[in-house]
């Protein structure tokens, strides 16, 4: 059976005002057109809903037990079909997901969960690894929002660029070599890599070819933290973005020196479902993440 909901609203309307022109006046719709409406109601229910007693209408005993069910369902509808975008931060339960190399977690998370505590109590985080293969775990919801150098390139998704990082080269603080590298020094030395997918090239063996140089790469680990502790105790380098790395750079106490070559600055990308598009609690997490971010930058 299909049902006119418009219906809902025209009974909702003649409960409240006992009337058929009172319910007119309240719609805005002709007295003719309710009438119709009311006799369409009375065929589907099989009841009179209002009968005629003397110059007034009264309720039927059916009318008046389904008066306030009626009453909730329009209200319902109106909430669904004209949601508030009104947030209320203190009252908010959610838990947001979010997926990004441990290194920017490490970045991202103190600040992040600082502002969470004090504005959205009823707020949780998940932080999720970076996969070693790519996943539909952002279509399929997931992943509320992924940060990396580069996002998806569907037109479902949506991308934001927050800012963009210096790469610097780490090195524990009583290396051998202590002065400034140069290109030559840089390529002679042990190397480390942090990939995923554990890659034992990247962007820089490319330029160093370009040079006619080659460094010798010793590992690839999968997190920043197996990498710093392989730093800190050997007369390996890294070269990583400094800026969302500092934390874990700090709290090993290794030194940075510039990268003696010039390299493009990575960005960092946020990148999230179009569902999410208006979504305010959705959005107000992507500001909270954008600004702890750009903190780290400055």
């Amino acid at each position: 059976m299909q049902l006119d909901l418009n219906l809902l609203t025209v009974l909702d309307a003649l409960l409240e005002e006992g009337s058929v022109q009172g319910a007119a006046d309240r719609l805005r719709l002709s007295s003719p057109a309710v009438s119709r409406s009311l006799g369409r109601i009375r065929r589907l229910t099989g009841d009179d809903i209002l009968v005629r007693t003397g110059r007034t209408m009264t309720p039927t005993p059916y009318a008046l037990a389904v008066r306030e069910q009626v009453g909730d369902l329009v209200r319902q509808a109106a909430t669904v079909l004209a949601p508030s975008r009104e947030l209320n931060l203190a009252d908010l339960e959610r838990t947001f997901t979010l997926q990004c190399h441990d290194a920017l977690a490490t970045s991202l998370a103190p600040p992040l969960l600082a502002t969470i505590m004090r504005v959205a109590p009823g707020v949780r985080v998940r932080f999720l690894a970076e996969p070693a293969f790519d996943t539909d775990d952002l279509r399929h919801g997931r992943t509320d929002l992924e940060i990396g150098a580069s996002g998806p390139s569907q037109p479902e998704f949506r991308t934001e660029t927050v800012g963009r990082d210096r790469v610097v080269v780490v090195r524990r603080g009583n290396h051998p070599y202590g002065g400034k590298l140069d290109l030559a020094a840089y390529a002679a030395h042990p190397h480390v890599l942090v990939s995923r997918r554990g890659r034992l090239t990247d962007a820089v063996d490319d330029i160093l070819a370009a040079h006619g140089l080659r460094r010798r790469v010793l590992a690839a680990v999968a997190t920043a933290a197996t990498a710093m502790h392989l730093i800190n105790r050997s007369d390996s380098l890294l070269t990583v973005p400094q800026a969302t790395w500092r934390p874990l750079i700090d709290a090993f106490g290794l030194v940075t020196e510039p990268l003696p070559v010039e390299v493009p600055q990575p960005p960092i990308v946020c990148s999230w479902h179009q569902r999410y598009d208006t979504d305010t609690a959705h959005a107000w997490l992507r500001s909270q993440v954008g600004a702890a971010l750009q903190a780290t930058l400055t």
